[in-house]
């Protein structure tokens, strides 16, 4: 695509829906319909979107997509920051000295301000009171993940139980169960949806683990195919005995998160999926008693009060979130953590939410509705095929006429010369992936056969597609704040042009 803005049939000039592009609207066989048209039915169709609102935005804090010709489809893999988070995080960096906070000098008193600054700020976007929960700032999700895992109380009799639909940050926690002679059991998805059965979650939550401490971890929201879960789950498990991990990073985006009434012990977030900048900061937010639980196998620099060389026993760990947070923290980069939090909730992540659900519901219902001319459809859905108890979040094949997935590398690449960014691969969720494809156990041997021969995603794709003829492979398209109809809108106009391409 050339270095100029989306032309002015699909970016379009102000109209009667206060500056939103009249583009868009229902599917045709070879894609959807005219812009124009397209978009006025999308608005009649779906009110909660807000148009005036979202091209406002676009024009002022994301302009950069528009100018640069930029239709952005991975929210999932990392949202985008707005211009006013830089300029007001440039602006404190520029006019301010901050030292390490580990000091009573006034720089180092200045750092520690703007740490507990953000701390405040992430107590109330997401409702994690003071009494209840400890906000411990780490590097992303995964980190808040890891610190739950190496400092759990595994031990035989105990059990790590989780869903299939889990990023690979959750399932390898499961290494630090099985060292510590905990039992691990994974709950599948169903193969039609990759929704978890309740059935099922409850007979293994009342089964599993009578002898030990046992921790329970799903997705409120699976990072392959927007499937979400009920979150009443986890009040169900802590009833049972369970300590409970929700994984928030893809559904914290756009969905309000309400630690207090969801209370689950451990929620882990990696900001930079809310909001895009700063991509080095997440936290863990924990409940003070099962925090308490919690074991560390080390300590660090800022994790303790005192600590001496003459004894290896002679040391004391900081209570609370400090004896969690490794080294120095990010004093620097926390602040932007909190224009980022001030930033969403100046848009309004309901307003973000409504907006968000009614382009995933479009996109969803025009991709499906595409077809070849002989009438076999297009593109494969993986995953919930409605809008309901879904993210925006959409996993997916193009098929040609005869149903075989077009090459997921190709897609990509021709994806990219429009400069329309989507995603390929499995997306750090494995369970989700062999259950949509189809995978067996014998398939997946295939790539571990050889413990000495480590195996790449590719190779180990390839080889069993070459062994199976199975395309274990997948196309994501996520959306996110910035959003906007001319994005999905130009999606399925690029899907549609694959329309009767015939493979060799």
């Amino acid at each position: 695509m050339p270095d100029q803005p989306r032309d002015a049939a699909e970016q379009g000039g102000a109209t009667e829906h206060g500056g939103a592009t009249e583009r868009g609207g229902a599917a045709e066989a070879g894609g959807a319909a005219q812009p124009a048209a397209a978009l006025t039915d999308f608005l009649r169709r779906f009110p909660a979107y807000d148009a005036s609102a979202i091209d406002a935005l676009r024009a002022t804090e994301y302009e950069r997509l528009d100018r640069l010709g930029h239709t952005y489809l991975d929210c999932t893999g990392a949202g985008l920051y707005a211009e006013s988070q830089l300029r007001r995080h440039l602006e404190l960096l520029r006019d301010g000295v901050y030292g390490n906070p580990h000091s009573q000098s006034p720089t180092a008193l200045a750092a520690t301000e703007l740490a507990a600054g953000a701390r405040s700020a992430v107590r109330r976007f997401f409702n994690a009171p003071d009494n209840e929960f400890e906000i411990v700032f780490t590097a992303n999700a995964s980190g808040a993940l890891k610190l739950v895992g190496e400092s759990y109380p595994f031990a035989p009799g105990g059990v790590y139980l989780l869903s299939y639909d889990n990023h690979n940050s959750v399932n390898g926690i499961r290494e630090f169960a099985t060292r510590k002679g905990a039992a691990v059991s994974y709950i599948p998805v169903r193969e039609e949806d990759l929704r978890l059965d309740e059935t099922q979650v409850l007979l293994a939550l009342r089964g599993a683990g009578r002898d030990g401490p046992k921790l329970f971890a799903y997705p409120a929201q699976s990072n392959f195919s927007g499937a979400q879960h009920p979150l009443e789950w986890v009040a169900q498990a802590r009833a049972l005995g369970w300590d409970v991990i929700v994984d928030c990073a893809a559904f914290a985006p756009t969905n309000r998160i309400d630690a207090h009434a969801i209370g689950a012990d451990f929620i882990p977030i990696s900001f930079y999926k809310v909001f895009g900048y700063p991509t080095g900061a997440g936290c863990l937010i924990a409940r003070r008693e099962t925090l308490a639980k919690l074991r560390r196998p080390w300590f660090a620099g800022g994790t303790i009060t005192l600590a001496s060389v003459q004894e290896e026993e002679w040391y004391h760990l900081a209570p609370g979130a400090t004896g969690f947070e490794d080294g120095t923290i990010d004093f620097l980069g926390l602040p932007a953590v909190t224009f980022g939090i001030e930033h969403v909730e100046a848009v309004g992540i309901d307003k973000i939410h409504d907006r968000v659900c009614a382009l995933g519901c479009w996109l969803l219902e025009e991709l499906q509705a595409l077809t070849h001319s002989d009438g076999s459809p297009l593109v494969k859905v993986f995953g919930p095929k409605d809008g309901e108890c879904r993210g925006a979040t959409i996993a997916l094949h193009l098929l040609d006429p005869d149903g075989r997935p077009y090459d997921v590398y190709d897609v990509e690449a021709a994806a990219a010369r429009e400069r329309i960014s989507i995603r390929s691969g499995c997306f750090c969720n494995p369970g989700d992936g062999e259950v949509a494809h189809r995978i067996t156990h014998d398939d997946m041997e295939r790539c571990f056969s050889d413990p000495a021969a480590a195996m790449t995603l590719l190779q180990c794709q390839r080889t069993i597609e070459d062994a199976t003829g199975t395309v274990p492979n997948t196309i994501r398209v996520s959306l996110g704040i910035a959003s906007d109809f001319a994005d999905v809108h130009r999606f399925v106009r690029f899907a549609g042009s694959y329309r009767d391409r015939r493979q060799g």
